[in-house]
């Protein structure tokens, strides 16, 4: 499959024919306010010309900035980088030409610094093509020469890292679980058949213990016996984990305790430098999906206002990273179907059960080239569902509706080839809609029961992000971890490593 120009759609439909709840919130989805932004200090205007060698740092100047690059470590970079006390030392010292190369460092270092912690460490060139959602560009000497210049350095060195809660809460995740490394992490709760309550085991032992290094309120009994309190602290345990909350200690839930505490970190790390990627600012009102962990918030205002599951892509058919406007939603929508998938799953379907094709109301459309394309119409089978969220970017990804909903009630719900799946796709429409003369309520109801395709244009278009958020903070101050489904966090720590 083309990984650039990717297909998607509800095909397993078609060929099978933040107040946030507490449920939801406490087990698939980020804090309501990850995505608020918090009140920062704005940059200082840009001086029209830099030359930086001919600034010259006070002492309390100089010593501002090395307590920021002292600081580098609590943003999750690496603090010998950033290191400022060889410059320090030569700007303490008598001789005019070693203060000067003293100076000329510690000014390397905050440059270095400040674009590290504004836009992050990893290039553009590095990018993979799927991570879509990239920084500006940014250059910090002009705002550097002009903080020194009006003696605001304090003020920008404040502006520089991403103004939003969802950063802030990681950084001090980041301490908590650096915290738990620095101690030893955990043991590993050994493999065995699934704990359920009541049972006595050995294990439970060691269960006990890897439990209590993240939740406190665990007590270290010694007993060998699977008892309520430990099947309630399990469920905390799942939910965290974004696992359905059953209580009991199957592959999945040990899986995810055996994460080492130094992969963890990992998570965070890479986390705090996606955020880095976004906009210093965020549209107030936005819809934001986080592809890990399927969930999709509405923010109005700067307030989520309507949460849902989502279905996302699969490992192999990846949920691009990016962010764009939503311009206009198509009620009952046909799918043209791509051309990688009519000629990986359908023609093979068709030759193997003659007929397929018509059962399934797909059709095959001349291209004027000698060549065809398949197109499913629009229907009670139509991979798309009811309703089209459309809106530009180079993957041909969108938001959709579809007839087949039992996936929504899983807890693991990577299963599309790239486009999001909305539960509720119809309470999202008429919200985007609300207040418009024409597309009432009413009139997208009769629409959809008409049967027609139509394109509705939205009043006002709707930024939209999907993001890719696999460690964030909840309201109770718990860092909740999800999978790495497509291998991002890893591929993120391994290319900045390797910098």
């Amino acid at each position: 499959m083309n990984r650039v120009s990717r297909s998607c759609g509800a095909l397993a439909a078609a060929l099978s024919m933040l107040p946030l709840s507490s449920a939801l919130a406490q087990s698939q989805s980020p804090s309501v306010t990850a995505g608020r932004q918090v009140q920062s200090v704005p940059l200082v205007p840009a001086a029209p010309t830099v030359d930086l060698a001919a600034l010259s740092l006070t002492a309390a100047q100089a010593e501002s900035l090395a307590q920021a690059l002292r600081g580098a470590e609590a943003h999750g970079l690496p603090p010998k980088r950033f290191a400022p006390d060889a410059a320090m030392a030569l700007l303490a010292g008598q001789d005019p030409a070693g203060r000067a190369t003293g100076q000329a460092a510690l000014i390397d270092l905050t440059l270095a610094y400040a674009r590290a912690v504004h836009v992050g460490r990893l290039p553009v060139s590095a990018f993979m093509t799927e991570w879509g959602l990239r920084p500006d560009p940014y250059d910090p000497a002009p705002d550097f020469a002009a903080a020194v210049q009006q003696d605001r350095l304090a003020a920008w060195l404040a502006s520089l890292p991403p103004p939003y809660t969802g950063y802030q809460t990681l950084m001090t995740g980041l301490t908590t679980y650096r915290g738990l490394a620095a101690k030893g992490g955990w043991r590993v709760v050994p493999a065995g058949p699934s704990l359920t309550e009541g049972l006595v085991d050995p294990r439970v032992k060691a269960l006990r213990a890897r439990l209590a290094v993240e939740d406190p309120t665990v007590a270290l009994t010694g007993s060998d016996v699977y008892d309520a309190a430990l099947v309630q602290a399990v469920q905390r345990a799942q939910k965290r984990f974004g696992l359905n909350p059953d209580g009991v200690v199957g592959p999945g839930t040990l899986n995810a305790l055996n994460v080492p505490v130094e992969r963890r970190v990992d998570q965070i790390e890479a986390n705090m430098e996606r955020w880095r990627w976004l906009p210093q600012t965020l549209p107030a009102d936005r819809i934001q999906v986080n592809i890990a962990a399927a969930v999709m918030s509405v923010f109005q205002q700067d307030t989520p206002t309507l949460t849902m599951r989502a279905v996302t892509g699969r490992p192999g058919d990846e949920t691009p990273m990016l962010s764009s406007m939503i311009h206009s939603i198509v009620l009952n929508p046909p799918w043209n179907v791509p051309q990688s998938i009519a000629t990986k799953e359908l023609w093979p379907k068709e030759k193997a059960n003659p007929g397929y094709l018509a059962r399934n109301d797909f059709i095959v459309i001349p291209t004027g080239d000698g060549g065809s394309r398949l197109q499913q119409k629009a229907g009670p089978k139509a991979a798309l569902g009811q309703v089209k969220f459309d809106f530009n970017n180079p993957y041909g990804v969108y938001l959709h509706d579809t007839p087949s909903r039992s996936k929504f009630d899983s807890f693991s719900r990577l299963a599309s080839h790239g486009c999001v799946r909305l539960q509720k796709p119809i309470e999202l429409i008429k919200l985007m809609m609300a207040g418009d003369p024409v597309w009432t309520p009413e009139k997208i109801d009769a629409t959809l029961a008409s049967g027609d395709t139509v394109r509705a244009k939205l009043p006002q278009q709707m930024a939209v992000f999907l993001l890719y958020w696999t460690a964030y903070v909840t309201p109770d101050g718990q860092v909740n971890f999800r999978d790495d489904p497509y291998g991002w966090d890893k591929e993120l720590v391994q290319r900045i490593a390797a910098l």
